[in-house]
């Protein structure tokens, strides 16, 4: 997902994104939809959030990271 669309997503949930970071930004809105502040961060492809609407696009971040 582009930084513009997650932006679009922050400001619908009432996050003012100022100079956030597109990971700072989903972590933000990841707060907002009760889920933990935890994108990128899924180690091993484990994640005990499968509620979370940015499991796929972490997946992805995570490996890519080296995280």
């Amino acid at each position: 997902m582009k930084l513009t669309e997650v932006t679009t997503i922050a400001k619908k949930h009432g996050i003012v994104p100022g100079r956030q970071s597109k990971y700072e930004l989903i972590k933000s809105i990841q707060g907002k939809e009760g889920n933990f502040d935890c994108f990128a961060t899924a180690y091993a492809g484990e994640c005990d959030q499968g509620g979370c609407s940015w499991r796929e696009d972490c997946f992805a971040a995570a490996s890519i990271d080296g995280s």
